[in-house]
């Protein structure tokens, strides 16, 4: 029910909004042919086009929106929110007029009508973002359309509710009291009225008028809430039961329905999708051969140059890493390290005697990381991703951390999220490793092909300024 009423008010909102919109159109014509030029010159009939593109951008840019952030923010006046929704709703609205311009050499419109046009739009979205939801919730939700409503739980869980359900009392929920386990009737819990306990349910429906029932949790006791919902349905009362099975598992979910089935998830993957997974990959390509072709081969040839006088030995570092699914691969670095040292499992510190000095320089600008972009193209890694660890560390972290192998659902990266968050060089406790894990496991929930184009640039930057973990 709730929802449903956050998406009403949202469509009236939009549709108010239009109607804004072209009033406004309306208004500013006419101050434009009176005050400035004439109707002929300004070809006023092509302005009932303008507005009907105008409002098209409004329902193209609502249809787009995050629909989880709208039901979270629409009536919250918080300025940052209701300014980069107002800017979205003008961008797309202005961008969907200024396209029709283009693509059809429409040079009819009036300058000096856009020049007092899209200030006076912005002004007017955002003050109708600020005012007209409460106006709306309270003319639409209020009086006979009021949900009395009662919760039923445990006192825990109902504490639970308590914010939520005085943030939807403007969309009429209106909380006649609780029934919880051991509860006394005339008395109060956290602010509610106490009317007995879940056996009291039809007595206080009838007796209170309540048209809503939520139940607080998931339930135990099946045979119970067979005769709630008996009960319920026999009145002809509204049912909700609030999903408590985040707590139940300590972890998020996700809701998904596949063929008429329902199905609860830990975490969306939009690397699952056939499509995203094509993007990233002609990213990585975009990305690898350039580098690999013109790069690479002069400034294989300087390194070899240089560990000739400094370090002797292979060009190039090979070490089986973790991959994607934790299958080995044979990850290339140009060799930064001399030769036989001792120590291939040891993590590279600060001052590491193992590394020759112009090593350390590569290391510092993440030069000895470019052979990689070979095992991008051999199809073994992509350019972001989480870093891949050595196996003898991927059994030692997994240890400490009980979801660290999640972060192999997608291939490893020569750079990543945690890395342009600081978070690289040597790992010295476990909260280093939880911290990488986290960003690893955030990347993987939310990718996105701008995300990649962001942290590539961004790990430009970091090249040419290195932290002080680079080491």
């Amino acid at each position: 029910m709730i929802s449903q009423r956050t998406r009403g008010l949202q469509k009236t909102l939009l549709i108010c909004q239009c109607i804004l919109a072209v009033l406004l159109l309306a208004a500013t014509a006419e101050v434009t042919f009176t005050l400035i030029t004439s109707a002929s010159i300004l070809h006023i009939e092509r302005y009932p086009l303008y507005a009907a593109i105008l409002v098209g951008g409004l329902v193209l840019e609502s249809a787009k929106r995050d629909r989880v952030a709208l039901r979270t923010n629409l009536l919250r006046r918080k300025f940052v929110d209701l300014h980069t929704v107002t800017l979205r709703q003008v961008c797309y609205s202005i961008g969907a007029l200024l396209c029709y311009l283009a693509l059809f050499k429409d040079a009819f419109i009036s300058r000096s009508f856009m020049l007092g046009y899209f200030p006076a739009l912005y002004l007017a979205l955002l003050a109708s973002n600020y005012h007209l939801p409460r106006v709306l919730a309270r003319r639409i939700f209020h009086g006979v359309h009021e949900e009395p409503t009662l919760l039923i739980g445990p006192s825990a869980q109902i504490a639970n509710l308590e914010a939520w359900i005085h943030s939807k009392e403007i969309f009429g929920v209106r909380t006649v009291g609780i029934l919880t386990d051991g509860g006394v009737d005339g008395t109060r819990v956290h602010g509610f009225a106490c009317h007995g306990t879940p056996a009291d349910v039809e007595a206080v429906i009838r007796r209170e008028g309540v048209t809503q029932v939520i139940v607080a949790g998931l339930p135990e006791d099946r045979e119970a809430h067979r005769r709630l919902v008996a009960v319920v349905e026999k009145l002809g009362v509204r049912f909700s039961i609030l999903s408590n099975l985040e707590e139940m598992l300590a972890h998020p979910v996700v809701h998904t329905e596949d063929d008429g089935l329902r199905f609860i998830t830990l975490r969306e993957e939009p690397l699952e999708n056939p499509l995203n997974r094509i993007l990233k990959r002609a990213l990585d390509l975009a990305v690898a051969l350039p580098i690999v072709l013109l790069a690479l081969p002069p400034l294989a040839v300087l390194v070899w140059i240089v560990q000739r006088f400094q370090s002797p030995g292979a060009l190039f570092y090979r070490q089986t890493r973790a991959g994607i699914q934790n299958r080995n691969f044979e990850i290339i670095k140009f060799r930064t390290m001399r030769e036989n040292h001792g120590a291939p499992a040891q993590q590279a510190s600060q001052g590491d005697g193992r590394v020759y000095p112009v090593g350390r320089c590569m290391r510092r600008f993440s030069i000895d990381e470019l052979p990689q972009f070979i095992n991008v193209l051999k199809g073994e890694m992509s350019v972001t991703g989480p870093r891949p660890h050595l196996i003898e560390h991927n059994t030692q972290f997994a240890e400490q951390l009980s979801n660290y192998h999640i972060r192999a659902f997608v291939k490893p990266g020569i750079t990543g999220l945690a890395q342009i968050r600081g978070l690289r060089g040597e790992a010295r406790n476990p909260a280093d490793i939880a911290q990488r894990v986290a960003s690893d496991i955030s990347y993987l929930e939310n990718w996105k092909l701008a995300l990649d184009l962001s942290i590539i640039c961004r790990t430009v930057w970091q090249v040419l300024h290195p932290p002080r973990t680079a080491y």
